[in-house]
């Protein structure tokens, strides 16, 4: 792989808002981390190609100084949706339609709540319980893991 094709994976990467990229071939190996939330004009991008047996380094800038953390609030009577999937969590359709759901909306049973694309295949997530979103754990287009908890809902 080309410096330019590098350069064209970063942009590409720039331009989709997704924040990681790994991909592996038997030749070669490639990870692209983007940090912050800059405009996509200026993305800030770290990328470590190597050959596909040898480990890996991925230099990273300096991260934030992170806030104090808030006091947290008591969630033990929260239900939690949680991905049923590795994929991208979207919170629409389209750029264009508005969120399945937004904080303080009331889901029911069977409700899309989110979609998870994998493979180039859009799953609709269906909420399991009804009740009142508290929080969204996940930003809009942003890789989750099987079993990532997207939602916390107060069942009512």
């Amino acid at each position: 792989m080309s410096t330019q094709d590098i350069q064209q994976l970063i942009d590409f990467i720039s331009r989709s808002g997704l924040d990681e990229v790994n991909i592996e071939t038997t030749d070669l190996k490639i990870s692209v981390k983007r940090y912050g939330s800059g405009a996509p004009a200026a993305p800030a991008a770290s990328v470590a190609v190597a050959p596909a047996p040898v480990q890996q380094a991925v230099a990273a800038p300096a991260a934030p100084v992170a806030a104090p953390a808030a006091p947290k609030a008591d969630t033990s009577n929260y239900i939690t949706i949680k991905s049923p999937m590795i994929g991208t969590f979207y919170r629409s359709a389209n750029p264009d339609s508005p969120m399945f759901v937004e904080v303080g909306d009331t889901v029911s049973e069977g409700k899309v709540v989110c979609i998870i694309e994998a493979m180039k295949l859009f799953n609709e997530i269906e909420s399991e319980v009804s009740g009142r979103i508290v929080k969204i754990l996940v930003e809009n287009a942003t890789p989750v893991e099987y079993d990532q908890p997207l939602f916390l809902v107060e069942p009512i």
